[in-house]
């Protein structure tokens, strides 16, 4: 519930007030959104028209500014379940008006470490999946059973993934003729890795600002401004709704189209808009995708859209032309997904639990699979939760498409995935004999698995070569599963991989 500490009540007298100061001040209302807000909310527009117009615009575009909770409560169940209020009750207090500033930005403040008073209201800055959840919790639910929501921890609590993040991130710089290492700064981290993966957010105090309005208090957040998709919120809450469906528009539009995607799937460790764009339904959505209806309640194939995104394979709702839904929404995304396919050394089945900090492979390393490619199958779904996942994504392709044509796919998916694994084997097994023969150091020496020559070319094999093969035959984008960043860079780098252990081991003098 949002908290009113202002002394003025909401009266007839002072709507019609409020509404006076909103004209006088130059405010362009659509009607809607003017007879939806609460009073509340009315109070954050009179100053944020003209201090954040560019959130106050977004807004009264939105879904939220337009209809009351109570009308959009008060459709029937099918109408809700295609549009998306997943709540079937709401606080008493908020369903009177629409969703505006005040219902997010005062909602559960005494949950919200980053809470503060501004102008007689008890204010929080980052509205979380738990705020959303009063709405949304079917949704929340489901995000919390998602990998992205964990991303953040996942990251940071697995030390093989954060040494690689640190051997990526770290300044290096010369000591004594030999390359040093440093770890990056928070800040690093925060503007790379963790932008996507998320930061913690935490409150330091508080600071006085000078703004249009006069010196006012606000709240020192650190990890902050961040929309990564596992982000560890003041509330205690992980991920964030804004990674998609992008502040304060929220629109289904903008999540259902790739650019949304591709602020963190464009490479060359995970370059899943790239593959998309190359493909013939990239071609197809670059050629005709502004005719599409991406707003559209229900999502129609064919009707509304004529090639699917990467909201159509992995979240989305479709339905028939009569009504039917075809396929459920979901924000749980790996709902659809049998295997992993990129950002680890080997494809495996998709992992239980999104707290992948649980598994541990034989040999003790936070790994789903041992070096040599055998995996962790106590942490993994097996194979009956794995056909159930591919007749979803199945379901979805069969929408466009004849059974042979999308058998043929996975056909093709499967081998890619046979073929990358065993290449990233043999680049295993020349790292492990570099390791073996003491030419770099590796686990058993206890250092970094990341900071050699050779480690490096390892690692580039898997992220770089082998994710986007795979991803090239999931997705249907065959040229970067050759040239660009595929089968050809993962028998180059092979072969470089075996000379370079080569030259070392070789005798000198004379041979």
């Amino acid at each position: 519930m949002y908290i009113r500490e202002s002394p003025r009540e909401a009266s007839g007298c002072m709507r019609c007030d409020l509404r006076l100061l909103v004209a006088a001040l130059g405010v362009v209302w659509g009607s809607a959104a003017c007879d939806a807000a609460s009073d509340t909310t009315l109070q954050c527009l009179v100053c944020h028209e003209t201090v954040t117009p560019g959130v106050f615009h977004d807004w009264t575009a939105s879904r939220h500014a337009k209809r009351a909770l109570a009308e959009v409560l008060a459709e029937p169940e099918p109408s809700r379940r295609f549009g998306r209020l997943s709540a079937t009750d709401v606080p008493e207090s908020l369903r009177a008006a629409s969703v505006g500033c005040a219902e997010c930005h005062t909602l559960n403040p005494e949950k919200h470490a980053d809470t503060f008073d501004h102008n007689g209201f008890k204010v929080h800055t980052v509205v979380t999946p738990d705020d959303c959840a009063t709405c949304h919790p079917v949704e929340r639910e489901e995000y919390a059973r998602n990998l992205m929501s964990h991303a953040k921890t996942n990251l940071e609590a697995n030390p093989v993934y954060h040494s690689l993040a640190d051997a990526a991130n770290g300044p290096q710089r010369l000591e004594g003729g030999r390359l040093v290492q440093d770890r990056p700064s928070a800040m690093t981290e925060a503007d790379s890795c963790f932008a996507c993966h998320g930061t913690t957010v935490g409150v330091e105090g508080t600071r006085s600002r000078n703004t249009e309005l006069g010196e006012m208090d606000f709240p020192v957040l650190t990890g902050w401004p961040n929309q990564g998709v596992g982000r560890v919120n003041p509330d205690g809450s992980a991920g964030a709704c804004t990674a998609c469906h992008t502040r304060h528009r929220f629109s289904m539009a903008v999540a259902r189209q790739p650019y949304t995607c591709s602020q963190c799937h464009q490479g060359p460790d995970v370059p899943a808009y790239k593959v998309y764009m190359a493909s013939k339904h990239g071609n197809l959505y670059a050629s005709h995708g502004n005719t599409d209806d991406y707003d559209a309640l229900p999502w129609v194939p064919g009707r509304h859209i004529s090639t699917p995104t990467c909201a159509v394979c992995h979240a989305s709702m479709l339905s028939s032309p009569d009504g039917r839904v075809l396929s459920e929404r979901t924000h749980a995304y790996s709902d659809r997904l049998p295997w992993r396919l990129m950002g680890l050394p080997y494809a495996h089945a998709h992992p239980k639990s999104p707290d992948t900090t649980i598994i541990r492979n034989q040999a003790g390393l936070p790994l789903a699979t041992e070096l040599t490619g055998e995996p962790a199958s106590e942490f993994l779904i097996g194979p009956e939760e794995q056909a159930v996942r591919l007749g979803r994504m199945r379901q979805v392709c069969l929408n466009c498409h004849a059974g042979g044509w999308v058998g043929g796919h996975f056909a093709k998916l499967d081998h890619a995935i046979e073929t990358t694994n065993q290449s990233t084997l043999t680049a295993t097994q020349l790292l492990l004999q570099a390791w073996d023969s003491g030419l770099a150091n590796g686990l058993a020496a206890g250092a970094s698995v990341f900071d050699d020559e050779i480690e490096r070319m390892w690692v580039e094999h898997w992220l770089f070569y082998a994710n986007s093969t795979r991803l090239a035959a999931a997705m249907a984008g065959a040229d970067y599963g050759v040239f660009a960043d595929g089968r050809w860079q993962l028998s180059r780098n092979i072969e470089a991989m075996h000379q370079w252990v080569d030259r070392r081991q070789r005798p000198t003098g004379g041979q």
